[in-house]
């Protein structure tokens, strides 16, 4: 593969590199896409299906301070940087195709760094001012307490969830399900799979009429409407978004469950009830912070009555090992967001002394359900960017698809643990075989 250096068309000297040359240099193999610049400078091959376009200094200004994913999350949101042909709420395929050529960079040497530094000049190596959707870095967010503090942990939350309830409407459909769905078949609707998932929940806790049943994390108060009324169940959900407390709320005047469900915008820690049949955390975990996860746990524990059960539903990775989260995702989806492997849920379930009874990985399914998030999106483009704007709208298409591909290439996973709280004669009150699967 041969850069613009030099060729006719090409503003750069032995001295004076484009910016199309520069980047051919960074990385490993050449560019492998069409990529074009505001400076006349192109690399990469003319029929490639994947096109990119720098339209103008402050798009390279994002990627020359920041390298990586967020310089280019940065210029891509502001609209420095445009993918043609593909559609901003499932840019899907520019990821996959961006996998598929092996997108590698490498570390130039010293000598290098400083000719593509004075060859781009320096000034664009002046960092501006991030996209308003962009977080705190995690050293700025100790204003607001230490990492996973009631307080740090409120504010964000709200920076992801409280974004706006008719976006998510639109974004995740008529259940208002913000989790992984189960999909009883390949062409089931993400409707079908949303219930589905829900049901598997609500059986794997074996509920029943006049049980007490707590929803930690409850989001938009899915969960809590089908036990109420698919079970019988009294049931209590919190959650940190005053957005989704008001909502699921209405939710549930609206189905007539007043008398036996409830949604409060409340830290989980704060709920004083205790004696519940079942907890089911459904999204929560990812939030907690490993380190947190002995007194999660343990808070779980205690508010279960002998034979009580958790279903313990989140994001894993494919091992056990501690690893960032990455910069965008810190910075634009999850701030303090963190995950880890089964193996160390697991352990730290059991460490508290409940029992796990079985526990099964859906990956796949979660790869299909952000399918159907990203073609909702793209359906309702014009409506969630009146909603929310554009960069907001950009940062989902392509937080959700680069998760799907993350989902589809075993890069991080989905877990359902189920545990149980043994009597103190060590009697779990559990069937000899799993109900739920017959």
């Amino acid at each position: 593969m041969t850069s613009t250096l030099n060729r006719p068309g090409s503003t750069g000297t032995p001295d004076r590199m484009t910016i199309a040359e520069a980047l051919d240099r960074l990385m490993a193999g050449g560019v492998p896409f069409r990529f074009t610049a505001y400076d006349g400078s192109s690399a990469g091959p003319e029929d490639s299906v994947l096109k990119v376009h720098l339209r103008n200094e402050r798009g390279l200004s994002y990627i020359a301070t920041a390298p990586g994913d967020l310089g280019l999350a940065r210029a891509y949101v502001s609209g420095d940087l445009e993918i043609e042909g593909v559609h901003p709420g499932d840019p899907y395929p520019a990821m996959q195709a961006l996998i598929n050529d092996s997108l590698r960079f490498r570390r130039p040497s010293p000598s290098e760094a400083f000719q593509i530094a004075r060859s781009l000049g320096f000034s664009h190596f002046r960092p501006p001012a991030p996209p308003p959707q962009e977080a705190l870095p995690r050293w700025r967010r100790l204003l607001e307490g230490f990492r996973h503090s009631q307080g740090r942990d409120a504010e964000a939350i709200h920076h992801h969830y409280d974004v706006s309830n008719r976006f998510y409407e639109l974004v995740l459909g008529p259940s208002m399900t913000y989790t992984c769905a189960c999909f009883p078949s390949p062409d089931a609707s993400l409707e079908e799979a949303q219930a589905n998932k829900y049901d598997l929940v609500a059986r794997k806790l074996d509920l029943k009429p006049g049980m007490k049943l707590l929803d930690i994390g409850c989001g938009w108060g899915g969960m809590v409407r089908h036990a109420a009324k698919h079970y019988g169940v009294q049931v209590i959900g919190a959650t940190l978004s005053r957005e989704q407390a008001a909502w699921a709320q209405q939710a549930i005047k609206r189905d007539g469950l007043d008398d036996v469900a409830e949604v409060r915008f409340s830290d989980y820690r704060d709920v004083p009830e205790s004696g519940f049949d079942a907890v089911s955390s459904i999204g929560l975990t990812e939030h907690i912070g490993v380190r947190n996860y002995p007194a999660y746990f343990g808070w779980i524990r205690d508010k279960l009555v002998p034979g009580g059960r958790l279903l313990n539903h989140c994001i894993t990775r494919p091992h056990n090992l501690t690893q960032d989260t990455g910069a965008f995702i810190d910075r634009y989806v999850f701030p303090d967001g963190e995950l880890i492997g089964s193996g160390r849920i697991i352990t730290e379930v059991q460490n508290v002394g409940l029992e796990v009874r079985h526990e099964e990985n859906l990956r796949e399914h979660y790869a299909m359900t952000l399918k159907g998030w990203c073609e909702n999106l793209a359906a309702n483009w014009d409506e969630c960017v009146r909603e929310v704007g554009e960069g907001t709208a950009k940062v989902w298409g392509l937080y959700m698809a680069g998760s799907r591909l993350s989902f589809e290439r075993n890069e991080i996973q989905l877990h359902q643990v189920l545990a149980v709280k043994p009597d103190s004669s060590g009697n779990a009150h559990f069937p000899l075989r799993p109900t739920w699967l017959s």
